[in-house]
C-alpha cells in the first residue's frame, strides 16, 4: 500500500492500519535502533531538565496558552 491509498483511507481506518505495523514489529520481535541524533536530542533534555533555571508548566497551563 503507498501513501496514495492511505489517503483514501478515513482518519480512524489510518489509525488502524498504524496500530496494525506497530503490532506486526512487537509480534516479529523486530529491533529498530534509534537513529544517532536520537541520543543529542535525549542528552540536551536531561541537561535540560538538570538546569537549576529551568521553568516547567502543568500539562493544563501548557495547553491553555496554546488556545
Amino acid at each position: 500500500m503507498n501513501a496514495t491509498e492511505f489517503i483514501k483511507l478515513n482518519v480512524a481506518e489510518r489509525i488502524e492500519a498504524m496500530e496494525a505495523i506497530w503490532d506486526s514489529l512487537m509480534i516479529a520481535d523486530a529491533k529498530i535502533e534509534s537513529p544517532d541524533w536520537h541520543q543529542g536530542v535525549l542528552a540536551e533534555r536531561c541537561r535540560r531538565l538538570h538546569d537549576p533555571s529551568a521553568e516547567f508548566v502543568s500539562l493544563a497551563e501548557l495547553k491553555a496558552s496554546r488556545r
